[in-house]
């Protein structure tokens, strides 16, 4: 009689291959996740694996549609070749990673709205941004700018937030929104941590993206200061 063992012991390797795969592909997105947009040799690196190990998981993610690409920007002298493809959560990426309170959050805030008015959202969109702001006060005077203590405070409170610079200044990227969903549902969340940023900065920022509404950054931009000039006076005309 012949014996079924091994095709029982070569279904449970693939079983235990499949199981393997989806952690290393779950370990991919947190990565992107806490890192932000990335390449292949910088997944790599961070995971301990080989680029073409990433590539092969990072092609299951964007066929099932959790990650998108593009080409890296490159600033100043570029090498030979093509440019690397950097990769980016999805906002249904993004979502694997939200727990289920957002649906309580989000009714919470519909119930507060109905029995108590717009204003009593945004005071309380405007408490939301306060850890933002106490963490920041804590320790902006470790850092050499304003703008780079508050990316610290915003990675410190879940964020991961860098900074790109640009010709007018800089832009402020927050590549994680702990609270997406529900500010898809109720901008005033968004619009109360534009106003603390501008606040905290002493700048006029301009808000350009957001995760909530379907961008893959959050963005917001920070003009450079402008330096007073100071006009030599004229001399006086004779008399």
């Amino acid at each position: 009689m012949k014996s079924v063992e091994p095709e029982r012991d070569e279904a449970v390797t693939e079983a235990e291959q499949r199981a393997a795969d989806a952690s290393t592909r779950s370990r991919v997105a947190r990565s992107i996740l806490q890192h932000g947009p990335s390449t292949a040799n910088d997944l790599a690196k961070r995971l301990g694996l080989t680029p073409a190990a990433v590539r092969r998981h990072l092609t299951v993610l964007d066929s099932i549609g959790q990650v998108t690409s593009r080409e890296q920007r490159v600033y100043g002298h570029r090498g030979r070749g093509r440019p690397a493809k950097v990769f980016t959560l999805t906002d249904a990426g993004r979502g694997e990673f939200y727990q289920a309170y957002d649906q309580l959050a989000i009714s919470a805030l519909g119930y507060l709205q109905r029995v108590a008015g717009e204003d009593a959202v945004e005071a309380f969109a405007a408490k939301v941004t306060e850890a933002i702001s106490e963490r920041f006060h804590e320790i902006e005077a470790e850092y050499p700018t304003s703008t780079d203590a508050l990316v610290e405070a915003l990675t410190a409170e879940g964020f991961v937030a860098s900074l790109q610079p640009v010709a007018s200044g800089v832009q402020l990227c927050q590549y994680h929104c702990p609270v997406a969903h529900v500010a898809a549902e109720f901008p005033q969340l968004c619009e109360a941590e534009t106003r603390a940023f501008g606040q905290l900065l002493g700048s006029h920022v301009q808000r350009l993206a957001t995760i909530a509404h379907g961008d893959g950054v959050c963005t917001t931009h920070v003009p450079r200061p402008v330096v007073a000039t100071m006009h030599p006076q004229h001399p006086s005309k004779g008399r």
